[in-house]
Parts: structure tokens; C-alpha cells; sequence
């Protein structure tokens, strides 16, 4: 399944922060054990997405995006 890269500056604001909130809080995304605040990882994320080492992906065939690691 490959996926289509979208620019996180070409969604929304409100667009982004769902797409955030959606992989932070996603079943089985693992901090460590260190806890973080919501707003904490919010930021490191849109770090990561900022810095290139993570980006936005959109899969047509079944209408799913996600935040992947970049490379």
C-alpha cells in the first residue's frame, strides 16, 4: 500500500491538529515511560513534521492518513 504525501502546511490548522491528535492518540503509540502532557506531544510531532523526520500520508485505497516517519 503506498501512500501520497501531504505538506502539513497545506491542511488546516484545525485539519492538522485531527490528524495530531488522531496518531497520538491512537491505540498503541508508545512514549516510553516518560508521561507527556497532550500539548507536549502535540508539539514534538509538529517538531518531527517541521524537521522532515516525520510526514503526513494519505492512502486512496482506503481513505486512511497517517503520520509516518520519514525515509
Amino acid at each position: 500500500m503506498s501512500g501520497i504525501s501531504i505538506p502539513s502546511d497545506q491542511l488546516t490548522s484545525e485539519a492538522l491538529l485531527g490528524v495530531i491528535d488522531a496518531f497520538i492518540l491512537r491505540e498503541g503509540t508508545d512514549y516510553g515511560h516518560q508521561e507527556f502532557t497532550l500539548d507536549e506531544k502535540r508539539s514534538r510531532v509538529r517538531a518531527m513534521l517541521h524537521r522532515g523526520e516525520a510526514e503526513i500520508c494519505y492512502y486512496p485505497e482506503n481513505e486512511h492518513i497517517d503520520i509516518v516517519l520519514a525515509g
